[in-house]
């Protein structure tokens, strides 16, 4: 697929002159260069198969300062730089356009773990390491690295800090960037910026940390960070729960908010039409509940506390959840494997939809006394305009967020899909113009990237946007780093570039 000409990544560059020559960059680094189509393909195509490009070169640094001698070439070459991790991005921030003109320098082979402090409780890692195995070792250290998402065991941690990935967990320990300390940063100049510290508190003027997580390698590229570690929970109770709307699923919330503190890890909507989904599509999977529900709440604890006191306390909740009549039927999972069959109604729900046929998604967030509102109003205002449509809406409650899903009729075949694909634009128009009614965010946890790029001009104030576009002159002079994601054209009005439409 050709992308628009008028939003192409690199369309405001010069053409490198005179043309850069691979083997210049193979002898300017020691780590490896691949330059065959067949070998680069991998590298040059997101993970939901939506925005295909073409790479000048992929190149894999051994080391940090491996990064810095690519990246120093490749500005005085003039080549563009598309930084990538485990190439797992659900917004095409990850992969080059197709002008073949980019360099994507993946940082798989940095894949240490450097140093972890069970004292200061702290792990350090380098960029290229996969979330899972740090988990692990943190474990191995009798220690809980909490971020925790679907795609753990093949996503970075340098990803994953790039586009300030959320997760299950973040009700408790917040997203990303609250999970880390420092980081180290590879400038647009190709020069190293060591901010691995270790510190709760450092008040010592701009908070540059900050300025690298979540900026999709547009600004620099992270090449390793210092990271939170928590004592390991003692016990995990898991509970699946049925209500009767959002509204009361917020009540419920609250309660055991009330109730349970910082012991409350997750918090988890979904809809009855993801749990139909799911068993339609998994045989193996089976109704947590005997009733079907409206609505759904997978609710999880984690504490230091023996799993007997744990157990008592979320049992509470749910007694008086009960007895108040704010939920309609629950069940406190009896073991592990009870408690992980509840998650993969959870985990499952995206492959589910993707078997199921092409939608819309939509990961977006408002705040959290407003999320019922949102989905009963939003919801209505879906169904007028596109009669027939399913909602497949699912998410973190706890912290605001929802995949905010639209799926075509039931029944509909691969030519219906296709009609319903072509009502994306105003699809995406009617949800995002309604999360901004309720002063919400088009991208909760995936970051722009190119899908919401272009949107997200229609809900950014010129002021935000002049000061994005200044700090991006001021790292990226040359506009190099992952040129054409994250800041839409100047003078955008919104239009959203569409990529062809996937089964999922």
């Amino acid at each position: 697929m050709s992308h628009d000409a008028s939003s192409s990544p690199h369309s405001l560059l010069s053409p490198p002159s005179p043309a850069p020559s691979v083997d210049a960059l193979r002898a300017a680094f020691a780590g490896r260069l691949l330059t065959a189509e067949a070998d680069t393909a991998p590298f040059t195509l997101d993970w939901r198969k939506r925005w295909p490009g073409r790479a000048w070169a992929v190149a894999q640094p051994e080391s940090v300062d491996d990064v810095a001698r690519v990246v120093r070439w490749c500005a005085a070459h003039g080549v563009p730089i598309v930084p990538q991790g485990g190439n797992t991005g659900m917004s095409g921030g990850s992969v080059p356009d197709d002008s073949g003109r980019a360099l994507v320098l993946s940082l798989t082979r940095l894949n240490r773990i450097r140093a972890i402090d069970d004292i200061n409780n702290t792990i350090t890692v380098d960029a290229g390491c996969v979330l899972q195995t740090i988990q692990e070792a943190a474990s191995a250290a009798d220690r809980l690295f909490p971020l925790s998402l679907a795609a753990q065991g093949s996503c970075t941690i340098g990803g994953n800090l790039a586009t300030n990935a959320g997760g299950v967990q973040v009700i408790r320990y917040g997203n990303a960037r609250e999970l880390c300390l420092g980081v180290e940063v590879v400038t647009a100049a190709g020069e190293i910026w060591n901010g691995l510290r270790g510190l709760r508190k450092d008040n010592t003027g701009y908070d540059l940390r900050d300025l690298f997580v979540g900026s999709e390698g547009t600004l620099g590229i992270i090449t390793g960070a210092v990271l939170k570690l928590y004592p390991k929970p003692r016990s995990r109770q898991t509970a699946f729960v049925a209500v009767a709307s959002p509204a009361e699923a917020l009540a419920l919330l609250n309660a055991a908010r009330g109730q349970l503190d910082a012991n409350l890890t997750a918090f988890e909507l979904i809809s009855d039409v993801c749990v139909d989904l799911v068993l339609r599509h998994n045989p193996d999977c089976r109704r947590p509940l005997a009733t079907p529900a409206p609505w759904y709440v997978l609710m999880e604890t984690s504490d230091g506390r023996p799993a007997e006191a744990s157990r008592e306390s979320i049992e509470a909740v749910l007694e008086s959840v009960l007895e108040q009549g704010l939920v309609l039927d629950a069940a406190l999972a009896a073991n592990l494997s009870q408690a992980n069959d509840f998650w993969q109604i959870r985990e499952r729900i995206s492959e589910a939809q993707a078997a199921e046929g092409k939608n819309i998604k939509h990961d977006i967030s408002v705040p959290i006394s407003r999320i019922a509102d949102f989905i009963e109003q939003t919801q209505a205002e879906l169904l007028a305009a596109h009669p027939g449509i399913r909602m497949v809406v699912f998410g973190h409650l706890g912290d605001g967020n929802l995949h905010y899903n639209v799926s075509p009729p039931a029944g509909a075949d691969a030519g219906g899909g296709e009609a319903f694909l072509a009502r994306q634009d105003a699809i995406n128009r009617l949800a995002h113009d309604a999360v901004h009614r309720f002063d919400g965010s088009i991208s909760a946890e995936h970051g722009l990237g190119v899908l919401r790029r272009d949107e997200s001009a229609r809900y950014k104030s010129p002021v935000e946007l002049a000061m994005m576009r200044a700090v991006k002159q001021a790292l990226d002079p040359q506009g190099l780093m992952n040129p054409g994601k994250v800041l839409p054209p100047v003078g955008d009005p919104g239009r959203a570039q569409q990529p062809v439409g996937e089964p999922g």
